[in-house]
């Protein structure tokens, strides 16, 4: 790709406005945007991408994923996460937050570090090596029934176990720190609403990571548990799906964004009475026994005014369906607007990053186009015809041309 282009297409959207644009013409140069125009320029032997009727967007993020789902050794979780990285790429996300893996080895760090020397391709990573959990909590990954094998997974208890876990996570390069505070859905032993950690063991966690100047990111469905996260100051809140209105209110006020990864909770339910996509009756039996409180929880976040950020939890589902997340927000009440707001600028700021999530000067080159309005339609998600990130094409319908004024 040259170190000098210039992209056009007939509407834009900068990842926060409440319209679109017209006819736009965005400038990269060495992988940054450098001018964004409001009509035709003179190309001067620059090299265009001239996309036609498509709506330009800054490049998507998804602030929940997980490329690395099975227990194996670490070079075939590695292969098995190299399609994965590509389909979100090619589904227009060129940042997305890895929020742990299931085995020992720092595996997602090895990626996030093969994705910027260029070795493979995907979006840039931020990582949670691997979920932090109580014994028989959520990230307990220890077979049932296997009690003399050792413990799989980032087992801690108490607050000095705590404490060399956090560490062990930053040594190891993390960029978040992951926890539950809360069952889960799919974890062998627990349930949604049970608590993991003591408050005082999550204040702890809390504490460890900010001394290394690490955020937190909580795992937690149930009300007590997005409450005891909450108090702790954690930084994001992963679901909170079965959470109150009162919390709700409470985590709005604290400021704290939430990422209610409604499509893969969604994805469960729909195929409550498919008998051949449960592996495990037990998960099914505890999705079902909450079925009406979830789906009365995905509006209730929706209706609410907390600031949501757009997660996923792909792993759980294919990578390639990740997209799904902008209707399935839309239907449970989410405008559009606040659904694209949640995968760009919102998302860029759970990252702590100035230079993602909007098309304007000095941002990263990263550019989606859609056909049609995803403001009046928020289905053309699914329908990515242009990817760039930082400056380098990865999904293209029309051929690059040499400038010469137009």
């Amino acid at each position: 790709m040259a170190a000098d282009v210039t992209v056009t297409a007939d509407r834009a959207w900068d990842g926060e406005s409440e319209k679109l644009r017209g006819y736009t013409e965005v400038r990269i140069r060495d992988g940054h945007i450098t001018h964004v125009f409001g009509e035709r320029q003179r190309r001067d032997g620059r090299e265009a991408v001239d996309l036609g009727d498509v709506t330009l967007l800054p490049g998507l993020i998804d602030c929940h994923v997980h490329l690395v789902t099975q227990h194996e050794g670490p070079v075939s979780a590695a292969l098995r996460a190299l399609p994965a990285l590509r389909d979100l790429l090619h589904n227009g996300f060129t940042t997305v937050r890895d929020l742990g893996c299931p085995i020992e080895l720092p595996v997602t760090i090895e990626l996030r570090r093969a994705v910027d020397d260029g070795l493979v391709e995907g979006p840039r990573l931020s990582v949670a090596p691997q979920m932090i959990s109580a014994s028989g909590g959520h990230g307990d990954l220890t077979p049932v029934g296997s009690a003399r094998r050792p413990r799989e997974g980032a087992v801690a208890d108490g607050e000095a176990e705590i404490l060399r876990t956090v560490r062990e996570q930053a040594r190891a390069g993390a960029d978040w720190i992951k926890f539950a505070a809360s069952g889960g859905f799919t974890s062998p032993v627990d349930g949604p609403r049970e608590l993991g950690f003591t408050e005082q063991e999550v204040g702890a966690l809390v504490a460890a990571a900010r001394d290394r100047g690490l955020p937190t990111a909580c795992h937690v469905f149930g009300d007590a548990g997005v409450r005891r996260a909450v108090t702790a100051g954690v930084s994001t809140i992963e679901h909170a799906t079965l959470a109150s209105d009162e919390t709700l209110t409470l985590i709005a006020d604290r400021r704290i964004p939430v990422v209610p990864t409604q499509y893969a909770v969604s994805h469960f339910l729909e195929r409550l009475d498919d008998d051949s996509f449960w592996r495990d009756e037990r998960e099914r039996a505890k999705f079902r026994t909450h079925a009406q409180d979830l789906r009365a929880g995905l509006t209730r976040i929706a209706s609410s005014a907390v600031e949501i950020a757009f997660g996923t939890d792909a792993g759980m589902f294919e990578y390639a369906a990740n997209w799904r997340e902008f209707p399935t927000l839309v239907r449970s009440g989410v405008s559009p607007l606040r659904a694209l707001r949640a995968a760009t600028t919102i998302g860029a700021r759970v990252l702590g990053r100035e230079d993602i999530g909007r098309l304007e000067p000095g941002c990263r080159g990263d550019l989606v186009a859609v056909p049609g309005n995803p403001l009046d339609d928020i289905e053309v998600m699914g329908d990515v015809r242009f990817v760039m990130k930082d400056g380098t094409i990865h999904r293209c319908p029309v051929q690059t041309s040499g400038g010469g004024g137009r």
